[in-house]
């Protein structure tokens, strides 16, 4: 029973990858630049680096787990006296399975960021954003077996023709073009309000193995919302919801965060936030169903902010994973320096 577990569990892994679904990261919020393009250069301060890393299935399949990394950094320039252009650069790689299957990409951003109203204390941006990206897609046929070299009776003979003679390419570069739009509005220095989306895939890479034919990428759109609400001085709501669909699957994560503000001057900032979030998607027989609830932490001290989930698997492959999905790190360090510009924004 554990081995037919393990199967399905590998053989859902390995569909899911052939059909060039995207990453993602539950603290889709500590990831920018990998949510959206027009939230380059969407911060307090002049720069931001931010680093992320996903361990999912590891209950399950052990070494071959998925494992997800990003870096990026991005900068913001200033336009006259209240716009600004952002620019940025991003890093990610994904891999999983036995047989090595990953991604690697890096892309360049660029975005602008207009004021539409207010002053510092209160006011209303619209900013637009690209990308365009270079990305490597891979696998390692060394340890592969196929179905054409088991001799029927239950015994496997390595020396039968094999799928992979089939195979032109074990890996392929290919290039990536996306847009995105997002609207912030500043009420004061702790409450805010955003709404963004995405348009990921416009160039619809061919993402097939095979010379000769076509596997288009499937065009990814994201609309995410969220914002900060102070309820007192010390203690307010971090609420967000993030909205993803791609070819035939889509995922749903809202929830919120409890934000704990223990210092709150420009030489001592210091917040402690936790969250419930839940996933919700799609899947072969449901329209929607829970995939996994999701705990999470964050600590803001000045320039430095930490952030880490756990996501606990609901769905019908807990009997396989005992409950355990992924957990996820995220580190944004921010450098401000003399100059502070007239307007605040979310606090990503």
């Amino acid at each position: 029973m554990k081995l037919a577990r393990l199967l399905v569990i590998g053989f859902l892994a390995l569909t899911t990858a052939l059909q060039a679904q995207d990453i993602h990261f539950s603290q889709f919020y500590m990831a920018p630049l990998n949510l959206n393009p027009a939230m380059t250069g969407v911060m307090n301060c002049n720069i931001r680096i931010s680093g992320s890393y996903r361990n999912q299935w590891a209950s399950v399949l052990k070494s071959n787990a998925y494992n997800t990394y990003s870096l990026s950094y991005d900068q913001r320039i200033p336009v006259g006296r209240y716009d600004y252009f952002g620019v940025g650069v991003n890093f990610w790689g994904d891999q999983a399975g036995s047989l090595g299957f990953g991604t690697l990409q890096g892309k360049l951003s660029a975005s602008y960021a207009k004021r539409m109203g207010g002053y510092r204390q209160k006011s209303h941006y619209l900013v637009a954003g690209a990308e365009a990206a270079i990305a490597q897609r891979r696998l390692d046929l060394t340890n592969a077996q196929w179905g054409e070299q088991h001799d029927g009776e239950g015994g496997f003979d390595p020396t039968r023709p094999d799928f992979e003679d089939n195979l032109n390419r074990n890996s392929f570069i290919f290039a990536d073009i996306s847009a995105g739009l997002l609207w912030f509005s500043v009420f004061d220095k702790n409450n805010n309000l955003y709404v963004g989306a995405a348009y990921h895939h416009l160039n619809r890479a061919n993402m097939t193995f095979y010379d000769g034919t076509s596997e288009p990428l499937y065009s990814k759109f994201t609309i995410h919302a969220g914002g900060e609400f102070m309820m007192s001085d010390r203690a307010g709501m971090v609420p967000g919801l993030l909205w993803r669909m791609q070819g035939p699957s889509y995922e749903i994560i809202p929830g919120t965060s409890i934000k704990f503000l223990m210092g709150n001057s420009r030489r001592n900032y210091q917040a402690f936030q936790l969250g419930a979030w839940v996933r919700l998607s799609n899947n072969f027989t449901k329209s929607m169903t829970a995939d996994a609830a999701i705990l999470s932490t964050r600590f803001d001290y000045n320039e430095f902010t930490f952030g880490f989930s756990y996501d606990i698997n609901v769905s019908t492959l807990r009997p396989a994973s005992n409950a355990n999905g992924a957990f996820e790190f995220a580190l944004q360090y921010k450098i401000c320096g003399p100059e502070r510009r007239g307007v605040y924004c979310p606090n990503f």
